[in-house]
């Protein structure tokens, strides 16, 4: 790794606080007081249109920017929440081959734009810990940094060791809004890690059945389940777990279930680089 290593960070979702970035420049400031990893945060981080960090061109415009700025080394997403689908498809013509050799990190809302750059064959990406995480827990934003500035680290999903096949992860809520779009990827032979937060079990099992139920994801070598957080309350109750509701999708449409992942919108959310390793 070269000296000065920086890292951009950009917002493509919800908006995000200027305290929650003065937070991360204290934490970087206490990890690395020599400099020798720095992050940078676009301005348009902190712009305000309603839900969003500023409008769709705005954030556009700043992804683009920091994707293909030859100072930057790598782009980490600042938080998620929605928006990356509103501007994904129309950034990646806009990419250069300078934005093709950068990693990008991040998971929950920012699986669009992981997905519509591994489809557009963008090769160093990974679901794993955003920029707002690393004020969370020192050693998940230390194994986030250490697969953005080297492309390797100890916080890896554990299951990615002892498998070969290629690997993604996504938000279950993400990918299933994305089968069938322009950013949807091809995911033959992939394992396909899924993690979902704050949905009621009912709605994860309609997903799981509009999910599975298209051909292209009927393709992958099979699914794996992190953690599903948060679960709504449904009355009357649902009656089955998450786990159980996938397992149940998985056997029907012929997918095979390949246990958990430790991935999910939380602290102990780990590194699934896409691809193969």
């Amino acid at each position: 790794m070269k000296n000065g290593f920086k890292i951009g960070i950009v917002c493509a979702s919800s908006r995000f606080a200027k305290a929650r970035a003065d937070q991360i420049d204290e934490w970087m400031a206490r990890r690395h007081p020599g400099r020798e990893v720095a992050v940078v945060f676009h301005p348009a981080c902190f712009l305000k249109h309603g839900h969003f960090a500023g409008d769709d061109r705005a954030r556009a415009d700043a992804f683009v920017e920091f994707a293909n700025d030859p100072r930057l080394d790598a782009i980490w997403f600042a938080r998620g929440g929605y928006g990356s689908c509103r501007i994904a498809e129309s950034v990646i013509p806009r990419l250069d081959a300078v934005a093709r050799k950068k990693r990008y990190m991040g998971y929950s809302d920012a699986g669009s734009l992981l997905a519509g750059l591994y489809k557009a064959g963008f090769e160093h990406l990974a679901h794993g810990p955003m920029a707002s995480d690393s004020v969370r827990r020192d050693e998940t934003a230390d194994g986030a940094l250490s697969w953005l500035t080297t492309g390797r680290t100890d916080w890896i999903e554990p299951s990615l060791a002892l498998d070969p096949r290629p690997a993604v992860a996504f938000n279950l809520t993400i990918i299933d809004q994305l089968t069938g779009t322009a950013l949807e990827p091809d995911l033959t032979g992939h394992v396909l890690m899924l993690e979902e937060v704050a949905e009621a079990a009912y709605r994860i099992d309609r997903m799981m059945f509009h999910l599975t139920g298209q051909a292209s994801i009927r393709r992958v070598a099979g699914i794996r389940l992190g953690r599903v957080s948060e679960v709504t309350p449904n009355d009357p109750d649902f009656g089955q777990t998450p786990e159980e509701i996938v397992r149940y999708w998985c056997l029907r449409s012929g997918i095979p279930f390949l246990g958990t992942a430790d991935i999910g919108h939380d602290a102990a959310n780990k590194v699934v680089p896409f691809g193969r390793r």
